[in-house]
């Protein structure tokens, strides 16, 4: 099987990974700023260092969390696009519309971090998580009809 829509799904995993890159390049050297002892380091939370990095530099990281809650329901629309053959036309455009609001968010998460913005983006890419959903959805019920 090779449904244009898996495209995306690959896409946003790159996505994800880029941001797993650039949150180590952004908070391991913050670590060493604040003098963590990385070496000797037991137990602890990512969100421990909050307390201790500067904001800017624990933003990837808030990022890269972000992209392993909501587009984990992205993955498995996306996977029932492909499986059950509407992987293409309009749920293709609305599945990289998806992605790319996604990376915009990303973006403006860990550059600026304006919160209306990255909530206008997080708004209208759930819009087309939810269209991708309804479809699949009417697409299942309608073939189990016939």
């Amino acid at each position: 099987m090779n449904s244009p829509i898996l495209a995306t799904v690959v896409a946003l995993a790159a996505w994800s990974l880029v941001m797993w890159v650039w949150m180590y390049a952004t908070r391991l050297p913050a670590m060493r700023k604040a003098k963590i002892d990385t070496f000797n380091l037991v137990g602890g939370a990512g969100s421990d260092l909050k307390a201790i990095i500067p904001p800017k530099q624990q933003w990837p990281a808030d990022n890269y969390n972000h992209l392993h809650e909501q587009p984990t329901i992205f993955y498995a629309i996306a996977i029932t696009h492909a499986l059950i053959g509407t992987g293409d036309g309009v749920n293709l455009t609305i599945a990289w519309a998806y992605v790319a609001l996604r990376v915009l968010h990303s973006l403006v998460q860990v550059l600026v971090n304006r919160v209306i913005v990255r909530f206008t983006l997080f708004s209208l890419s759930s819009l087309c998580l939810i269209a991708l959903t309804l479809h699949a959805a009417m697409a299942m019920l309608g073939a189990h009809h016939l």
